[in-house]
């Protein structure tokens, strides 16, 4: 797994990940978890392709700032970069934008896991 890695994944507002709809707020602006889903998604297929067989990434830590709402209609990318390998913990660089420019950043850790070890212990 080699640092530079990146991914952009995209999604519009919509009436399902509004803070009202999600519960977060009271407003219909893009809400803050469906902000932190769109992040880690894009980390996630960051590296999805680089993985040996029979792994996955977790999320375990994000540290997000949410900067500015994003109306209705609005298209949000999220854009990760991996910055950080040591051994299976890998550390991102994520920013999202709207139409009007910078609406998030946060720096992300997940982890490579091996699958089945992993679901063996729910």
């Amino acid at each position: 797994m080699e640092k530079g890695l990146t991914y952009t994944s995209k999604t519009t507002v919509d009436a399902s990940n509004t803070a009202r709809a999600m519960g977060s707020g009271d407003m219909e602006v893009f809400a803050t978890p469906a902000l932190v889903a769109l992040m880690e998604n894009a980390a996630m297929n960051a590296v999805k392709e680089h993985l040996s067989e029979g792994s996955s990434t977790v999320g375990a830590m994000i540290q997000t700032t949410h900067l500015k709402p994003s109306a209705t209609g609005e298209e949000i990318t999220a854009t990760a970069t991996l910055e950080e390998v040591d051994g299976r913990k890998l550390t991102f660089s994520i920013t999202a934008h709207d139409s009007k420019g910078t609406v998030g950043e946060a720096t992300h850790i997940r982890y490579i896991v091996d699958r089945q070890r992993f679901l063996s212990k729910l």
